[in-house]
Formats: C-alpha cells, structure tokens, sequence
C-alpha cells in the first residue's frame, strides 16, 4: 500500500533547508496519486570534476527517497551547462571544459551515482541537455534571454560580489540558469532538487515553465553538507571532503575525524535513522561522543560496502587508534637496504609531496619505524624488510627491501 501523502510529505521534508512550496508538494502528490501516476523529480548534475562525494550525495539521497515511494527519477547530465560551468558562488569565470574531459566526468558521476539511487529503467530515467540545448537556434537563444533581466540575474550574490569587486562576469554566464531552467521545461518537471546554492537556478526553471504554460515545479532545497573541518561546506578542492568511492577503512577513520557539532548533520542527511535515535546518538548525556560517531561510520560505509565491510572498518579502526597496532593491510614500501635519510624515506613511501614536507611531519613527531619515533630530520636510517613506516595518524607503509629501479631517462 503506497503510503499517506502525510506519511510521504513527512519523510520527503525531513533534512530540507526550503521548499517552494511545501503545500504545492501535498497538492501534486495528491493530483499525482488520483491519476495514478508518479511524478517527475529532476536532478541535474554537470560534469565538471571526475569525482563526487559525501556533499553530492545529500541531494541523491533525497532523489532516492523520491524514487521508494514510486515516483520517477529523471537525472539530467550537464553535458552541454557544463560547458560554461555553474557561477553558483564562484568568485572568477569557469575555465572551460573540452568535450573530451565532459564526457569522461559524465560516465563516471553516472556510475557514481549509481552506488545511490535505484538505476531501473522503471525508477530513473537519464537525460543528457546536449539533446535539445544543442539543437537550439540563435533565435530560440534570443526568446530564452527576453525572459530574464539583468536586474533579476544581478540579485545572485556571487554575481552581486564580482560586479562590485570589479570582477569580470562573461555574458555567457547569465545562460546557465537559463539553461538549467530550459531543462525543467524540456522534461516537464514536477519537482527540482537542489542544494542551497542551486536556489536560483532552480527557480529560474519555475518561470520558465509557467512562461511555457506548465505547472510550475516544486523545487526542494537541501542544506550544504559541511565538510570534515567543521566549517566550509565539503569540496575537493578544500581537501575536506570523504568521496563515494573511499575504501571502507579510509571513510570510516574519515567520519571519525568530523566535530561532535556535525553528528547531527550527517546522521540526518547522510543515514536513515529515525530522529529519535539521532537524538539520543548526539546526545552526549546518553551517548559517548566516540561510540555515536562509531555508529555513524558504520552507517555510512554501511550505504556503500554493506554491514559487514563496516563492521571491519570499525574493528580495523579499534586496532590502529584504540589498541595502538598497525593494520593488517598496508601498501609496500620497496627500498634498497642501504642507509638513507628519512626524508628520503618518506618521500619515497609517497607519504609527502617534497623533502620541505617530509621534514615538517618529521619536526611535528609524525613519523615512527616500527613505533619508535624519528625526531630528527637529518636522520639516516636503514630499512629492513617488515618494518613498519608511519607517518601522522592514518599513512602506513611496510618496507621491502629490493631493488629499486630508476625511472627511464
């Protein structure tokens, strides 16, 4: 038996930053069910960097509660937006992206997405904007712009920002939230997901589709996920971020390295947990900070790997950051037998980018063979095979002695 529209509305809400509106949701999910039909939810996605991660998924998982109460999922790849890539919040213009970079990102987000939303053709529907963008005429580009002014594009903060600064904004960037818009026409959209700097553009599609004399899309706002350092919003770029395709031990030590203050985020977008569980998981008069981390990361690397690889995950955290032991799996560090310094050494093991860094982690007493620290950074040392090579809480190497060969000349 599908369930209420109050029941619906109720999970369908839950985590949202804001809905335009939430009565129009409860009145198309009602005209929705009394023509027997599932509505169409959008979801668009540029493919502007090869990877997603935990930030992306906050607005999958909604689509994904969308999709188990029966409607349809409609997931636009931004194949041809992604050519002048979103302005949302960005303080320069897009560098732009060759066809071959767009393609490449698209097929991964695709099968990225994937580890989220249900991929039966019944449940998700796949659409890439070149379809009908591309086919567009000057002159229908000309009709898209008479529906916006500059007034209206300049109220966007980060145009706002860069016109005062003095900041170049190419023309071309005032089409992206027309195009992103046009999509929603295209497609004729019942409902738009976004985070809450896609508000906008998300928007933008509302009109266009009244312009176009369809119902206007709800659109369904989702909060920014807030990346490991507990203050900006998660992003490659910021290294502060836990990707879809981490390995269950690097994502479960990752999710145990958040502030307290974001259990309640992450339990609320990331899992399913009812509130009330949440509640008490947070709470620190009821539950140990550790442990309700400890069960948010199994949770979550749960949703990608299943219970058994977060179960391991946990115990393999236990061991290294409880018990003081080195894990069971580590990468091999293969290295002559001859003495050679640390820095060296941990270059080498690829656990820094340069000698400069490698002496800072050594100056921060980050670095230990075998559990005995090196403290200077002059030191010379001479590796034995099995030795144990760490490096700062997370980066273990067992040394090989071999022979190492040169890089051809």
């Amino acid at each position: 038996m599908e369930p209420s529209v109050d029941k619906q509305l109720e999970l369908l809400l839950r985590g949202v930053e804001a809905v335009y509106s939430g009565q129009e949701l409860g009145d198309r999910l009602r005209s929705a069910a009394a023509e027997g039909r599932g509505l169409r939810v959008k979801l668009g996605m540029d493919p502007t960097a090869p990877d997603i991660h935990l930030g992306h998924t906050v607005v999958m998982r909604k689509m994904r509660q969308f999709q188990d109460l029966g409607h349809k999922a409609i997931l636009i790849i931004g194949d041809y937006t992604a050519r002048i890539g979103d302005p949302s919040g960005q303080s320069v213009t897009r560098p732009v992206l060759t066809a071959e970079q767009i393609k490449s990102n698209a097929q991964t987000y695709f099968n990225q997405a994937g580890k989220i939303l249900d991929t039966n053709t019944e449940k998700l529907e796949v659409r890439y904007n070149s379809e009908w963008l591309a086919e567009l005429s000057f002159a229908d580009v000309l009709r898209l712009m008479s529906q916006m002014t500059v007034a209206r594009m300049l109220e966007r903060d980060s145009f706002q920002k860069r016109y005062k600064a003095g900041a170049p904004i190419g023309v071309h960037e005032f089409l992206y939230p027309l195009m992103q818009g046009y999509d929603s026409v295209c497609i004729e959209a019942d409902v738009e997901l976004g985070g809450t700097d896609q508000t906008f553009n998300n928007l933008v599609g509302r009109q266009l589709q009244v312009n176009a004399g369809q119902k206007p899309q709800i659109v369904v706002i989702m909060p920014i996920l807030v990346g490991l350092d507990g203050s900006e919003k998660m992003s490659k770029s910021k290294g502060n971020y836990i990707g879809v395709t981490d390995e269950p031990n690097d994502m479960f030590g990752k999710v145990m390295s958040i502030p307290d203050t974001l259990m309640d985020n992450y339990f609320t977008l990331l899992t399913d947990e009812p509130r009330e569980q949440i509640d008490r998981l947070t709470d620190a008069a009821q539950t140990h900070p550790r442990r309700g981390k400890a069960e948010l990361g199994r949770r979550i690397v749960s949703s990608f790997y299943g219970a058994q690889a977060a179960e391991a995950a946990a115990d393999e955290f236990d061991r290294v950051f409880t018990e003081h032991k080195a894990p069971t799996e580590m990468p091999e560090v293969l290295v002559a037998g001859d003495a050679v310094s640390i820095v060296d050494l941990i270059v080498a093991a690829g656990f820094a980018k340069s000698n400069g860094e490698a002496r800072r982690l050594v100056k921060q007493n980050a670095v230990s063979i075998d559990d005995e620290k090196v403290s200077q950074e002059d030191a010379q040392v001479t590796p034995k095979d099995g030795q144990v090579l760490r490096v700062g809480k997370r980066r273990f190497g067992r040394i090989k002695v071999g022979t190492v060969r040169s890089p051809n000349p």
